[in-house]
């Protein structure tokens, strides 16, 4: 299936090519839609760049591809604006026959690609050594719907969570754990923070215990069956912690797709070998590193890439270059996608220079950053508690529950307990998540509760009341025996612009898909939103005439489907009622 947009790329592409003479693939028409009403729907520039290769006159080569684009079904009108712009306005008659085919058939609505990849995600990725913290937040929901919306498009995702689970800090937390007895132990486990802070403060004040520590570390690497067990036992209870504030969020993670960091622990010796075999390792002081030419200090001198340590240890660099080779060569991936915070830009950059070069992964595979910033609290800081502790993300959602619940409770007091307890829940955990995924993932951005749990602006109880209203306007008149009808006809401007956004829903997921901006799809949500109330102003629905009233309540109900695939997309789940 193809998007509006991608048509008129060929359309206009061709219509150039035939006016300017040059090959169809030299032609880079861009056609972007356009924000203004008075350009048309869309407008098509790239007239100006081609022309001056010609040495012609912009408006005259716009005149040109206008006269060379072939009658169809799609453009209803061409105009020539400002320097050489070309503004296209679409037929209503093809808009109604959209509409009406994503009536009869709403999976349509999402285009999927002709040729899929297979994409491997990295995302969420905590320390098992502590409990998830609001600083996982981002990770952890910009992955789940960046997996969501490449699996909508048709490829084939493979969901990665690379947990930290290996490491010097467990051989502290093991020693820690084999102290206590075991019902004890059970009880510290079940606060990990509590239990960390214990051990670290133990580790830092008794030379016997961390010793004894250290001792755990060596058996550990080791493969120590004692050890391991205990390692596993707290991995295990660990997970438990990650997996129920997966759950909250409706996040799309589980234990199966988890390869933990301790998972390419054997293959880490292989890594150095091979590195060396490629001639790209080199010792400095004592530790192995390679050295590429394109990263530099800011005084010029080469920056390392330390792989082991002079003690023989390994480093992140090591176990990520041995998941881009797994990820690679055993899942055959096309593109990976990294979705970890902007503080790590220059390690990835340097490792996944280093996996091209050592050949870990082919050229075409892609390997990329999805960078993001940091959550901050009102003083501008990274968001903490009042006492200056990290905050757990379970407590942040619990917190954002009990105050959706008072809200819905001040809305709509009648409503049964469980029945707002039901609402809250699912407002309160949408607040947290679309607040985040709202913002341009690339900034930083202030954590403010009023805003994120306002019913207006751009903020998931606004979408969600918007898709709500429209459920009660379809259950109202079908109580009159009317229901949505498939076959939409536009007779308004409103409507008109509601049929289009609508329409325009596939050339957002695509482009998201290629640039994994969550934002994109969340503005578009808002907006249609927008156009939605519009509309409903403007088009009455219960009191228009019969076939009227069901093509409007169709169009309403096309409306609301998209809203929910939106909503879904991000992981947001839509209300019936609020």
């Amino acid at each position: 299936m193809h998007t509006i947009k991608s048509r008129l790329d060929v359309i206009v592409s061709e219509a150039m090519s035939q006016a300017s003479g040059m090959a169809a693939e030299e032609i880079n028409a861009q056609v972007i839609y356009a924000t203004r009403p008075e350009f048309g729907d869309y407008q098509a520039n790239g007239v100006m760049a081609i022309a001056k290769r010609l040495g012609k006159k912009p408006r005259d080569l716009a005149q040109e591809v206008v006269d060379a684009i072939p009658g169809n079904d799609l453009i209803a009108k061409l105009e020539i604006a400002g320097p050489g712009f070309i503004n296209i306005t679409l037929a209503d008659e093809w808009l109604n026959k959209q509409a009406s085919e994503y009536r009869i058939a709403p999976s349509n609505l999402i285009a999927r690609l002709d040729s899929p990849q297979t994409i491997v995600v990295d995302y969420s990725s905590p320390n098992l050594a502590k409990e998830m913290h609001v600083g996982h937040l981002r990770g952890t929901i910009i992955g789940d719907a960046i997996v969501r919306i490449q699996s909508a498009l048709g490829n084939n995702v493979i969901r990665q969570n690379h947990v930290g689970d290996w490491g010097t800090q467990f051989g502290m937390l093991i020693a820690h754990l084999e102290s206590l007895g075991n019902q004890e132990a059970s009880r510290s486990l079940a606060d990990l923070e509590v239990f960390y802070r214990e051990a670290k403060q133990r580790f830092d004040s008794e030379p016997e215990f961390a010793e004894t520590a250290r001792s755990y570390v060596v058996k550990l690497q080791q493969g120590d069956p004692a050890c391991l067990e205990a390692w596993q036992r707290f991995i295990d209870e660990s997970l438990g912690h990650c997996q129920a504030v997966y759950d909250q969020l409706g996040v799309a993670l589980t234990q199966d797709d988890i390869r933990a960091e301790s998972f390419y622990n054997s293959d880490l010796p292989v890594i150095i070998e091979d590195l060396r075999k490629e001639k790209l390792l080199t010792e400095d002081d004592g530790a192995n590193c390679v050295f590429l030419d394109e990263f530099k200090g800011k005084d010029g001198s080469p920056l390392p890439v330390i792989v082991q340590k002079r003690d023989g240890g390994y480093l992140y660099a090591t176990t990520d270059l041995a998941a881009i080779r797994f990820r690679g060569k055993e899942l055959k991936a096309d593109r990976i996608l990294y979705v970890v915070d902007a503080r790590q830009s220059l390690h990835f950059q340097q490792v996944f220079a280093v996996a091209h070069k050592a050949g870990f992964v082919s050229d075409n595979c892609e390997l990329t950053h999805i960078a993001y910033g940091t959550m901050m609290g009102e003083d501008g800081k990274p968001f903490k508690t009042r006492s200056g502790d990290t905050v757990k993300l379970r407590d942040l959602l619990d917190e954002s529950v009990r105050r959706a619940f008072d809200l819905v409770t001040e809305k709509n007091p009648d409503l049964a307990e469980e029945e707002r307890h039901k609402i809250a829940k699912t407002v309160g955990i949408a607040a947290v998540k679309y607040s985040d995924l709202s913002k341009n993932r690339t900034s930083d951005y202030i954590f403010d509760w009023r805003t994120m749990l306002s019913f207006d602006g751009n903020t998931a109880p606004y979408l969600l009341y918007a898709f709500a209203r429209i459920q009660s306007v379809i259950r109202r008149l079908a109580q009159e025996g009317v229901e949505p009808g498939n076959d939409i006809t536009v007779t308004a401007d409103a409507e008109r612009r509601l049929v289009l956004k609508i329409s325009q829903f596939s050339e957002v997921l695509q482009q998201m898909g290629k640039d994994c901006y969550p934002n994109q799809l969340c503005q578009y949500l808002y907006e249609l939103s927008g156009t939605f109330m519009k509309f409903y102003e403007s088009c009455p629905i219960l009191k228009a005439e019969p076939a009227q009233q069901a093509s409007r309540l169709g169009v309403a109900a096309l409306t609301a489907e998209v809203l929910k695939q939106g909503l879904n997309l991000l992981g947001i789940e839509p209300l019936h009622k609020m």
